[in-house]
């Protein structure tokens, strides 16, 4: 893509009306928009990053075995009320339609899933099914300050399991647990990453939440160096040790952390409410039990701009960067040199590379700004002066090194 033709550009200052980090960047960057109070345009560039991380979380359900799918955002008040939700969840936009009809818009599924699958699930045969979906969540946040981390719309990752047996939901539970470690291990958060024992609310005496430690985090968890693990300090005085090796609460470090996953199990709390049924082997029937798995795509996207940044601007892990390389020409008035940018260009497009062209007629300076601002792995640039050894300049974008390369070089991959 050629910088002169985005039209999402970066600005000069961070926005004056947001006080959290990860949006001042992604804004100054050009990568979302602030229409109102925690909501968000996703621009070209934020639009790819979200594509990416949504491929990493892909990829891993799949080799789950799980099945993607796209449910309404619009939910039946009738559906609400089987569940008792209707009344109770109270973070929630409910609209009418023209004839008065009551509907919600959907901050989770669980209401949609379940009697869904009364149209197919009719045989222990079917079990277990695993489905989950991409798809745009609603809540009526009130404290909506802090920018994509906390978002009134808002994607997100849900993930609904159904089985015969509490084993082999605790089986299925284990396999979705080690997908996201790999998930946030490859978006380059994983070292920042806990799995941490939380309340379950209603459901369940206890979930699990994936926290990512960030000082803009707006929980508080104690943490243990020994196993990786942690405690959410809402349920910190009903255990007294890390489950993982026995370490005294007491001993554990307190850090400020920001929930981007949670996987918990719903057992029969929606199937009882939707009637959802299977025929056993014996002939019985049965109900299945539930989990749930919840992964926020465009909060993770606000994490790794509040986590992964330095004082120059963003900075993407490989797995989920925009463009892989961000060619710069200085001079670009300079027929050769505007004549070598354009080839280098389309050679390496050509040999796979996905890159980000700076052809704009501006400075220099403002051009290395940017670039940093923008945050992509590698920098190239290419002037007058190594036009004369035929080389380009090449910066990582977490390095002060810059190197002196061949154009074939890289052509090579």
């Amino acid at each position: 893509m050629r910088q002169s033709e985005l039209f999402a550009r970066t600005r000069r200052e961070a926005p004056k009306d947001e006080a959290s980090r990860n949006a001042e960047l992604l804004i100054q960057a050009g990568f979302v928009n602030k229409e109102s109070s925690g909501v968000y345009s996703y621009l070209p560039l934020g639009l790819l990053v979200l594509r990416r991380i949504e491929a990493v979380v892909r990829q891993e359900l799949t080799s789950l075995g799980a099945i993607e799918m796209l449910m309404p955002a619009l939910q039946t008040k009738d559906n609400w009320q089987a569940t008792g939700r209707w009344d109770t969840f109270t973070d929630v936009y409910k609209l009418k339609d023209s004839s008065g009809k009551d509907f919600i818009l959907g901050p989770t599924h669980e209401e949609v899933i379940t009697p869904l699958l009364k149209n197919f699930l009719s045989s222990y045969h079917d079990l277990p099914i695993s489905v989950y979906q991409f798809q745009t969540k609603f809540r009526d946040e009130k404290r909506a300050k802090s920018g994509l981390l906390r978002g009134r719309e808002f994607v997100m990752k849900d993930l609904y399991s159904f089985h015969r047996t509490p084993a082999d939901l605790d089986q299925f539970y284990a396999r979705v647990a080690n997908s996201y470690r790999n998930v946030f291990e490859q978006l380059g958060l994983g070292r920042y990453t806990y799995l941490t024992l939380a309340s379950g609310g209603a459901f369940a005496p206890h979930s699990e939440e994936f926290q990512v430690i960030t000082p803009a985090g707006e929980d508080t968890i104690h943490v243990c160096d020994n196993c990786r693990l942690a405690i959410n300090s809402e349920i910190v005085n009903e255990v007294s040790e890390c489950s993982g090796c026995h370490t005294p609460v007491a001993k554990l470090r307190v850090e400020r952390a920001i929930e981007v996953g949670n996987i918990f199990k719903l057992k029969t709390r929606f199937t009882e409410a939707f009637d959802l049924c299977y025929k056993s082997e014996s002939g019985q029937l049965e109900r299945p039990v539930m989990g749930c798995y919840g992964l926020g795509i465009t909060r993770t996207l606000g994490v790794l701009a509040e986590v992964l940044s330095d004082d120059g601007g963003l900075v993407w892990p490989e797995a989920v960067t925009p463009f892989d390389l961000h060619l710069l020409i200085l001079g670009p008035e300079n027929a050769d040199v505007r004549a070598a940018g354009d080839k280098l260009y389309s050679d390496l497009g050509a040999a796979g590379w996905r890159v980000l062209y700076d052809d704009r007629a501006v400075s220099a300076g403002e051009k290395f700004a940017d670039a940093d601002l923008i945050g992509l792995p590698r920098r190239l640039v290419m002037s007058a002066k190594t036009l004369t050894t035929g080389q380009v300049e090449v910066k990582q974008r977490s390095s002060r090194e810059v190197q002196l390369m061949f154009p074939s070089e890289l052509l090579g991959r």
